[in-house]
């Protein structure tokens, strides 16, 4: 996620503003603290100009 806002040439303080979520609760995501919920991914991405898949990482046995 923290490369997804560095492309957007945005900050955590404004996706938290855009978004409505914490500046904490952006941390964690950005730092695997805490696991995002597929409609918060689909608003980042919408914000962020992404695909939501690319908050998530995919382990394919």
């Amino acid at each position: 996620m923290k490369v997804r806002i560095i492309e957007a040439r945005t900050t955590q303080a404004q996706l938290s503003r855009r978004t409505g979520y914490s500046p904490q609760q952006i941390s964690n995501w950005i730092h695997n603290r805490d696991k995002m919920s597929y409609e918060a991914a689909a608003l980042c991405a919408i914000i962020l100009n992404c695909h939501a898949e690319d908050f998530y990482e995919w382990h394919i046995s």
